[in-house]
């Protein structure tokens, strides 16, 4: 029987330069083409759905870039294929956080802005969606875009940077460089990073400012349940899915990122250790995985 920690297993991420630069240079060769085709005049279907094959092209090139790091090395195939599956009894309450943090957020959100005479509609389901996406229905985008993000970020991405730095840095790197990476999207005609663009700058900046605690609680859910890559990809699910379900004004957007920072600091808090702890320059973790050799 052999025991490897957390840790050890992280060390084996070892390459998060390549991958976040090919993770980034490919996306936004596709979403800047993307870009451009979708305002080709005169304004017609054909040109945005060409634009949203591109951009699903680039959606798809961090998995890509994951899967050949990983496929080279079968310590890292025998990771992945544990974390995927990887559920316990006590892991049972982050599961459930996972499915409810970002929807009590934002209906949370909608009723503090009643308070400021904002339209109670918001609560409203319409069956709309606030932005186009081309050839894919937007409610396929809302729950495949998640799926394959995250397929990306927490098989290779998040594990790379934590073998070099602590989690809560770790957090922050990735934030900032998710942000980065989803600018091509607001060149996009009818695009929902390009509407939130349209409707101002303080939405504008917001949206950037929100990915830093949406981020650490993501982070703080993935390592809780040891890794689980499923609980991201839940939790990124119903953040995208639900902000669509109901019709929040852009000002509750900014009040639910209000909430998160403040639920964000109290599980960097609760979990200093987790976040700040240097153990070959790593989260200190309690759990020990036994793999049979």
């Amino acid at each position: 029987m052999k025991t490897t920690t957390f840790s050890s297993a992280i060390q084996q991420y070892k390459y998060p330069g390549i991958f976040y630069l090919l993770s980034t240079l490919i996306p936004w060769l596709f979403w800047f083409t993307a870009g451009y085709i979708s305002h080709l005049e005169p304004y017609q279907d054909k040109y945005l759905n060409i634009a949203s094959v591109l951009s699903f092209i680039g959606l798809l090139a961090p998995v890509i870039v994951a899967v050949i790091l990983i496929h080279k090395e079968p310590e890292l195939r025998k990771d992945i294929s544990r974390r995927f599956f990887n559920f316990k009894r006590s892991y049972l309450i982050y599961y459930i956080l996972a499915c409810f943090i970002m929807p009590v957020s934002i209906m949370t959100a909608q009723a503090i802005s009643l308070l400021f005479g904002y339209n109670p509609s918001q609560f409203i389901i319409t069956g709309e969606f606030t932005f186009s996406s081309g050839i894919f229905p937007v409610w396929f985008l809302l729950i495949i875009a998640p799926l394959i993000e995250e397929l990306a970020w927490h098989t290779y991405g998040t594990d790379s940077l934590c073998s070099r730095f602590n989690l809560f840095t770790a957090s922050l790197i990735f934030g900032l460089f998710w942000g980065v990476w989803h600018m091509p999207l607001a060149t996009m005609r009818d695009y929902y990073q390009s509407n939130v663009v349209e409707e101002g700058w303080i939405y504008g900046i917001n949206f950037l400012v929100s990915i830093i605690p949406y981020v650490i609680l993501m982070n703080w859910l993935y390592y809780k349940t040891g890794r689980n890559i499923l609980v991201t990809i839940v939790f990124h699910i119903t953040a995208g899915l639900f902000n669509e379900l109901f019709a929040p004004h852009p000002d509750s957007k900014i009040i639910q990122t209000g909430l998160l920072l403040i639920l964000s600091v109290w599980v960097l808090i609760k979990d200093r250790n987790m976040f700040f702890g240097k153990e070959n320059k790593q989260p200190i973790y309690q759990t020990t995985l036994f793999v049979c050799k």
